[in-house]
């Protein structure tokens, strides 16, 4: 039953539609599986075998610490994304860690060097992961400029249009967004403080463009906002 579960886990994810259902099954040999709940630590830059996630549920937050310990949000992950050593090669400039958000979260992972030889035997697997990454990077790309050409208010309401479009329920103009993330996290995702965040939020709620509460977020109308 734990040997199917991966395969399907593996076969429903577009990464893997070039390889054969011999080739999953091999696969499923060499993948890792665990689940985790809210606030579990699941992988830290410095761990001794570095390895590639696949998050197959729910959400999890990659966390950047500098030197002086500042965490900052890197990034928000949904089902299907990509994390942990995707340039196949440690940097040690880079201090991360990823944990989850929400509960019921599911995670396959691969060696780092089981994954490399993954892709040197399969060079159709290799060109969709070159491609994955390269579009994770292209998004990377966007947010920096988001952050650096848009003032706090407009990143806020660009991360909630976002937000809403990949994960809200829509009822024409209208989305709601289950809400997993605390105020600290919003203002760590659109480079502010915790304070001004929690402003911005209120002035969007006291002009009637949303609901904010801890467990929701409602966007009357997505057009106004």
């Amino acid at each position: 039953m734990y040997e199917e579960l991966k395969y399907w886990y593996l076969r429903d994810h577009k990464l893997f539609w070039t390889l054969s259902m011999s080739q999953i099954k091999q696969l499923c040999v060499i993948v890792g599986f665990k689940k985790a709940h809210k606030g579990d630590v699941i992988y830290f830059t410095d761990s001794d075998l570095p390895r590639i996630f696949l998050l197959k549920q729910g959400n999890i937050k990659i966390v950047s610490v500098d030197e002086d310990g500042n965490e900052t949000i890197k990034e928000i992950l949904q089902k299907g994304d990509l994390f942990g050593e995707l340039a196949l090669e440690r940097d040690p400039d880079v201090n991360e860690y990823a944990k989850a958000l929400t509960n019921e979260v599911s995670i396959c992972s691969f060696l780092m060097s089981d994954f490399e030889d993954l892709l040197v035997k399969n060079p159709s697997l290799a060109l969709s992961y070159t491609k994955f990454v390269g579009l994770k990077m292209k998004r990377f790309k966007n947010s920096y400029s988001n952050l650096v050409s848009k003032d706090a208010k407009t990143r806020l309401i660009t991360f909630l249009k976002d937000w809403a479009e990949k994960e809200g329920i829509q009822e024409g103009n209208k989305y709601t967004i289950d809400n997993y993330l605390t105020q600290t996290d919003i203002a760590q995702i659109i480079c502010t403080s915790r304070q001004t965040a929690t402003l911005l939020l209120n002035e969007l709620e006291e002009k009637n463009l949303i609901f904010y509460s801890r467990k929701k977020i409602i966007i009357d109308d997505v057009k106004k906002l």
